[in-house]
């Protein structure tokens, strides 16, 4: 219990120390207009919000996040055939497999992959 409150108070402390010298230690810009501005998605806030978004920025982006997702489903698969080696599992994993490159074929042929013209 003791050890449990020591840490948490010098984790609390060293933390309020490092915020703190990066407050004091950090360069003090000229801020204007541009730099204080979020950006987001590629849009700029200064000109009109009413501007077309671009469609093969929205379909690379979903493009990205079914590769990414791709990857996540994969490892398990992959880190559960180091243990035990079944023929179930590696045919589950050609076919999803399969489906996958079938999809970015199918992407490819399509012309979404072809970012400039």
């Amino acid at each position: 219990m003791l050890s449990t409150l020591l840490s948490s108070v010098i984790a609390l402390i060293l933390s309020c120390v490092v915020m703190g010298l990066g407050w004091v230690l950090a360069k003090r810009a000229i801020s204007d207009r541009e730099k204080s501005s979020p950006f987001e998605c590629g849009f700029d806030p200064i000109k009109s919000a009413r501007l077309p978004f671009s469609m093969r920025f929205f379909l690379l982006a979903i493009i990205f996040l079914i590769f990414d997702v791709e990857i996540v489903l994969l490892f398990p698969i992959l880190a559960s055939m180091s243990s035990s080696f079944s023929l179930s599992l590696v045919f589950g994993l050609f076919t999803f497999l399969i489906i996958l490159v079938l999809g970015l074929f199918h992407e490819w042929n399509e012309g979404s992959l072809d970012w400039a013209q």
